[in-house]
């Protein structure tokens, strides 16, 4: 039970925090459910893949994937730009805590710290968005032909 509960509660409060974010982005109707679920997936995503591989350039990397395959398949349905479904569904994922300890690392003049800090941040971080770039690209290529439209 508190393996379920230490998986299910973290995607809950990505969930919220994700609705949250979405009507700041202005975001409306259904649609801010949509990024709280992606933003959940995507959570889900990470945190199953940490356990099986551990680290978290990687199961950021899955995250990325899952929500970006997500945020495609949502805009595609409800025909609305998947630009906003992709951020607020990644937020939760962004490194914020690496970023600000390697500040920190870096105003304490601990040199070795905070450049281990800022290279691993930027690892989560270009992780993230190749992940998202990557799948989003590949859809964009093959659904079109999937889908008979191809040159059109």
């Amino acid at each position: 039970m508190e393996q379920i509960t230490a998986i299910l509660l973290p995607c809950l409060w990505s969930f919220i925090a994700c609705v949250g974010f979405g009507l700041v982005f202005n975001i409306h109707g259904f649609g801010v459910l949509i990024c709280g679920f992606g933003g959940a997936l995507g959570w889900l995503t990470y945190l199953l893949s940490q356990r099986a591989m551990g680290g978290d350039v990687v199961p950021a990397f899955f995250a990325a994937v899952v929500i970006a395959i997500y945020a495609e398949t949502m805009a595609r349905i409800r025909r609305c730009p998947v630009t906003g479904y992709l951020q607020v569904a990644l937020l939760p994922l962004v490194p914020g805590a690496g970023i600000y300890n390697a500040m920190r690392y870096c105003v304490a003049s601990e040199t070795d710290l905070f450049i281990s800090t800022l290279l691993h941040t930027f690892g989560v971080a270009a992780a993230l968005a190749i992940g998202a770039m990557l799948s989003s690209t590949v859809l964009r290529i093959i659904l079109p032909r999937l889908s008979g439209k191809a040159g059109k």
